[in-house]
């Protein structure tokens, strides 16, 4: 019986996925028009294309400041000529979608072993379509399946992990965070090895290869971004900045960006503080561990970053896919927060974006939920980790001793 309820749950599992992804493909190949009247897949056959044509000459896009990427992010914009029989945006498309069947590929893998759950799948499935579209059209999904990879491997291959993680890294920075709760000095030296090599040979081979670095750096607040919220209420009561195209994202230029910009810059090195001293005074570890750290390291850098686009939640429901695959997991309040920030991100994005840029009621509103919830969930995966590792477990009663006065006497 338990074989065939199993059978049945992996079969309505893999349906979902099949019916999900086959709409989130109608949209990008635009059969049907995802609602709210933006196109969000020109950046795919607009921005990615045009780097494509630069990278294919063995150059980097320098003259774009748009392009704020690590290296190694020219292979998914140069993938597409995998398969040349598409054009350049169906053939990402396709490629997107492969990514999203290796994510859950990874995910249902382990579930039957002991300890672990379907649980983290169903996460995957059901939380990636709720982003809409704009999951396939970016190369966020193809990063979040290196990195649940990495962490796939974490517990058994210390030395697998290292080196995806560093290639994950070069793709786009964040899942060098993967490596917070990593204690085994061979996933540091693999992940050391592999990023220096990958860098010097990106750095001899294509000029520019780390110019991203200073764009990264000019970037200011983003309207979707946890500090935005501030220019967003202050519009209300006579703010006099303007909301532009800047850096490749809607941001907010005037007075007091600056220093918003900067409070952000220390949230995140506060963040990165409180991930340090976890790792100094965490006692307990589990196989779980690994992934719970790394979900919550990325939570506090998405939370307290400048920027929070829409596919960033992939990252976050691709981890907390993973997390939830270990029984033992303590990140299910978390997970479930940023599976319904990943609803409310596609009200806003594309179908409410209008409103955030005008900072209208409805638009504001919006964004206090999205932005709250990942608060929330980053708060409270912060100290669901502490208490897990760090916080001394309850010492167990003594046995009761017998008392003195039934005691049988010594004989002399």
């Amino acid at each position: 019986m338990e074989t065939k309820g199993a059978g049945r749950s992996l079969a309505w599992l893999l349906a979902t996925w099949g019916v999900t992804r086959l709409v989130l493909l109608l949209f990008v190949f635009q059969v049907w028009v995802f609602p709210g009247g933006l196109d969000v897949t020109s950046d795919v056959s607009v921005t990615y294309r045009g780097w494509y044509e630069v990278l294919r000459q063995g150059t980097f896009p320098l003259d774009d400041v748009t392009w704020q990427y690590p290296p190694a992010a020219a292979l998914p914009v140069l993938a597409p000529a995998l398969l040349p029989f598409l054009s350049y945006a169906h053939a990402f498309f396709m490629l997107a979608f492969l990514a999203d069947a290796v994510v859950l590929q990874l995910l249902l893998y382990p579930a039957g072993r002991p300890g672990r759950s379907p649980r983290g799948a169903w996460v995957w499935v059901a939380g990636v379509p709720l982003l809409g579209p704009t999951v396939y059209a970016r190369y966020d999904v193809m990063v979040t399946a290196v990195a649940v990879a990495a962490l796939l491997a974490g517990v058994r291959h210390p030395r697998v992990m290292g080196a995806l993680t560093a290639f994950g890294a070069l793709l786009k920075v964040w899942p060098a965070l993967l490596l917070v709760g990593v204690v085994r000095r061979r996933a540091w030296a693999a992940a050391a090895v592999t990023a220096a090599g990958l860098a010097a040979v990106f750095a001899v081979s294509m000029p520019g290869a780390f110019a991203f670095l200073t764009f990264q750096r000019d970037r200011g607040t983003e309207v979707e971004s946890l500090g935005a919220l501030v220019f967003h209420v202050a519009r209300h009561f006579g703010w006099s900045g303007q909301v532009l195209l800047n850096y490749g994202s809607i941001e907010f230029l005037g007075p007091h960006v600056d220093q918003v910009s900067t409070a952000a810059l220390a949230l995140t090195g506060a963040a990165f503080g409180w991930l340090l001293l976890w790792r100094l005074r965490a006692v307990r570890r589990t196989p779980d561990t690994l992934a719970d750290a790394a979900f919550t390291a990325v939570l506090l850098f998405t939370v307290t970053s400048r920027v929070i686009s829409p596919q960033y939640l992939v990252w976050l429901v691709g981890l907390a896919a993973v997390c939830l695959s270990y029984r033992a997991s303590r990140m299910g309040a978390p997970a479930l927060m940023v599976v319904v920030a990943s609803f409310v991100t596609v009200l806003e994005f594309p179908l409410g974006f209008g409103h955030v840029v005008m900072s209208d009621r409805y638009g504001v509103l919006l964004m206090l939920v999205r932005n709250g919830l990942l608060v929330a969930a980053s708060l409270t995966a912060g100290r669901r980790l502490w208490r897990a590792t760090v916080t001394p477990s309850p010492a167990a009663p003594l046995p009761p001793q017998p008392s003195r006065s039934r005691q049988a006497p010594v004989s002399s």
